[in-house]
């Protein structure tokens, strides 16, 4: 049996093989209990992105690397362009912080659309599987997610954030739902195969600094 906590607020997740019965799996979660509330404790304290308020100074993340934001560049064709430490975000003269998070969200989803196809056609090959479609969607709660029976796939454009290594994981752990829906021992046993260190790589993202709520779409 599998327990998980996941972020933002410590949501629980318990895969269990189905000849355990539900006494079974109560005691286990139950004996489980001061580990678990140690893990929501984290998440809830964990190292969180302050607001987003699109101005100067702040910062954003890249795949993984800390930048500055600079908006005090002004262009008719709205862009971002990464140079050293700092992020350049060009936006039309009087635009609003919304219009700024609007072109910098776009850009986030352009980068992990570029990378994306070719990752997931080396995971596809290396497991032999084959997705339907693979799409980039913004998520409250999920940093991936799958549909076995339409094989369909959805990844978060906060990945495009994270780590690469963070992504490479995501892709993995969502194909590898074509090959067992469930989080089982043998879905477990997948992800060992063809990425061992995937327990490492799912604890690295959780352990990322969490995006505070930013505008809606």
């Amino acid at each position: 049996m599998h327990l998980s906590v996941y972020p933002p607020m410590g949501r629980v997740r318990v895969a269990a093989p189905a000849r355990l019965d539900e006494d079974t799996i109560r005691r286990a979660i139950i004996q489980r209990l001061p580990w678990i509330r140690r893990e929501r404790n984290r998440l809830q304290n964990a190292n969180r992105q302050s607001k987003r308020q699109m101005v100067s100074g702040e910062s954003h993340y890249v795949w993984g690397k800390r930048y500055r934001l600079d908006v005090s560049r002004h262009s008719g064709n709205p862009k971002v362009v990464l140079s050293g430490d700092i992020l350049w975000l060009y936006s039309p003269e009087g635009s609003t912080p919304e219009d700024r998070f609007g072109i910098l969200d776009r850009w986030y989803r352009r980068e992990l659309k570029a990378v994306l196809p070719a990752l997931v056609e080396k995971w596809e090959s290396v497991m032999g599987v084959k997705a339907n479609r693979v799409t980039v969607k913004r998520m409250k709660t999920k940093w991936g997610s799958c549909n076995p029976d339409s094989r369909n796939i959805w990844i978060n454009p906060e990945l495009a954030k994270k780590n690469p290594r963070s992504l490479e994981y995501l892709v993995v752990h969502e194909l590898a739902h074509l090959v067992e829906r469930s989080h089982n021992s043998r879905f477990v046993g997948v992800m060992d195969r063809h990425l061992p260190d995937w327990p490492t790589r799912r604890d690295e993202l959780n352990g990322a600094p969490l995006a505070a709520e930013e505008w809606s779409e």
